[in-house]
């Protein structure tokens, strides 16, 4: 039986030669060139796309609300609505690229289509939001800052008195030594520790929030040398502030001030009544710069003609002039004093009667 022989390839006849050799050096050259064409191209659209903004002529802006959870999603897909941005996807993706994503903070924001995707995500990210501008003055009580605080649509004043009556001490070590009752609750709230100062409120700040800008505000102004100073004098921080609660709330320059937290300490030493009529007036919550009789009668421990010492805690925010006056009185022969605009003092008890009825009556 005779069978054909099915050729069989022999690979010792190939040559590589049959094939036109595509990776020549001139071909590989000109890929490479088409292949770095093609990758500045890209990068030089994705520049385009996060650094170029939409409308540079742009006057325009928007009040942009990021609300607490939204993901670079939502954000994405409302500014785009908006026109804001040109395109959702570069948004995301620069988000996720830069590592920001997870860090766009809630909050109301001023935008514009003339900032580029790069200037929008940085600002969500470094929470760069509409801030409203809030002064607190000095010798403010908390009930001043409350009506404030409420005035101006920030806060209710019933949530920001609660927030002051909180224990921060965990937080705030300069809290520690507010008296406490027997089972370690302070029995006085934060007068006296929100520093009198301007701040800027983000939208959908609690009155918690607000409390505690304001106390680590006043932790940065009792600066190390300032407490140093308290703890050489053997005093305490509480009745520090509560000394200069009671200057603010009395004269106003520097120097008297000095003069009269040298007559209060020395008071305070002899055992005699401060008799303020500012801690009266902080118990009736009126303004009188000369009180009734009847009211230096009131039965409170704020009351420093019926008690003596000082009163149970500070009356109002100090600002740093009366904290410096607290810690450096300017000793004098003066136990008295009065002010009608101007602060005068006096060395006897007769002297002040006689200055009394002729600057007040």
């Amino acid at each position: 039986m005779n069978f054909k022989r099915k050729k069989i390839f022999d690979l010792s006849s190939f040559s590589w030669s049959h094939f036109p050799k595509a990776t020549s050096p001139k071909m590989l050259e000109r890929m490479s060139q088409i292949g770095g064409f093609f990758l500045i191209a890209v990068l030089v659209f994705v520049c385009y796309e996060v650094y170029a903004p939409l409308n540079n002529s742009s006057h325009e802006t928007i009040t942009y609300i990021v609300q607490k959870g939204w993901s670079d999603n939502q954000i994405a897909k409302d500014l785009k609505n908006f026109g804001i941005i040109r395109s959702e996807f570069f948004f995301k993706f620069y988000a996720m690229v830069s590592f920001q994503h997870s860090s766009l903070q809630a909050g109301k924001y001023s935008l514009s289509s003339r900032m580029s995707v790069y200037q929008i995500v940085k600002q969500m990210a470094s929470g760069n939001v509409i801030r409203q501008k809030i002064l607190v003055y000095e010798g403010w009580a908390i009930e001043d800052i409350g009506n404030h605080l409420e005035a101006e649509n920030v806060c209710a004043k019933g949530d920001f008195i609660k927030a002051t009556e909180k224990d921060y001490s965990l937080d705030f070590g300069f809290l520690k030594d507010l008296p406490r009752d027997k089972a370690g609750k302070p029995t006085v709230n934060l007068e006296g520790y929100l520093f009198p100062d301007t701040y800027y409120i983000s939208e959908g700040e609690t009155c918690d929030e607000i409390v505690e800008k304001m106390l680590r505000n006043f932790d940065k102004k009792l600066t190390f040398e300032l407490r140093q100073q308290i703890s050489d004098q053997k005093k305490t921080i509480f009745d520090v502030i509560t000394t200069a609660s009671l200057i603010e709330k009395e004269v106003r320059t520097l120097e008297d001030k000095k003069i009269v937290s040298g007559i209060l300490w020395k008071r305070l030493d002899a055992e005699m009544p401060l008799q303020l009529d500012c801690t009266v007036n902080y118990v009736t919550g009126k303004s009188d710069p000369g009180v009734a009789i009847k009211d230096t009668k009131i039965d409170s421990p704020y009351n420093t003609y019926k008690y003596k010492g000082l009163p149970k805690g500070p009356i109002s925010n100090p600002g740093m002039n009366s904290i410096i006056a607290a810690l450096n009185p300017t000793k004098t022969a003066y136990w008295f004093y009065l002010t009608d605009g101007v602060t005068h003092f006096s060395k006897t008890a007769e002297e002040h009667a006689a200055k009394k009825a002729k600057y007040l009556d």
